[in-house]
């Protein structure tokens, strides 16, 4: 067996190939592409080996393809490295499609144990429980995300996910008849 050449993957590289998926429709293939550069990335690559274990998983589910998505994102587990979402959140989704709650639930139940996940595995998670009539779970997530972050908001960027979490939140207690709270009220200030 030859020796394999190591890659080092760029962001601008990440997104022409998604770009690409959705311009094409073609997320199988970008899918299966990715894994193969995730199996070929070298130490020093701008995205993380778990980051294409990720993308590849993503691309997979908007194909339908939850088992090859859940692979992807197991890959990404045993991995380990950093990656923008965390892995056991985007498999708990797709768990979820696949009627697999109990391990779904698993993994969200570790990684609430862990250290605080970033915002956009926050939101993920509340959209996944929502998506899936879990209105509970999914206000259980939105509120403690928001908690969390609500004076960690330095950054623009922070503060548009921040409000992106407080509106799914919002969304959520609207659906449950629950009353507007104090939280909900920081959408106005937004």
């Amino acid at each position: 067996m030859g020796a394999m050449r190591l890659t080092h993957v760029t962001t601008a590289e990440l997104d022409r190939l998604e770009f690409h998926a959705v311009r094409s429709g073609e997320h199988g293939p970008v899918a299966a592409q990715l894994l193969d550069l995730a199996n070929q990335v070298d130490a020093g690559s701008e995205i993380s080996r778990a980051e294409l274990f990720v993308r590849a998983g993503e691309q997979w589910e908007i194909a339908q393809e939850f088992e090859r998505a859940c692979a992807a994102y197991q890959r990404a587990i045993d991995d380990g490295g950093p990656t923008v979402i965390d892995a056991r959140a985007l498999s708990a989704g797709a768990l979820l499609h696949l009627d697999e709650s109990e391990q779904a639930y698993a993994h969200l139940k570790r990684l609430e144990a862990e250290d605080p996940p970033g915002l956009q595995t926050y939101i993920h998670v509340a959209e996944a429980l929502y998506a899936h009539d879990d209105m509970e779970g999914a206000e259980r997530w939105a509120t403690i995300g928001a908690g969390r972050f609500l004076g960690l908001a330095s950054s623009p960027y922070v503060r548009d996910l921040l409000m992106e979490l407080l509106r799914i939140r919002f969304r959520i207690r609207v659906d449950l008849g629950l009353d507007e709270d104090a939280l909900d009220r920081r959408l106005d200030e937004g």
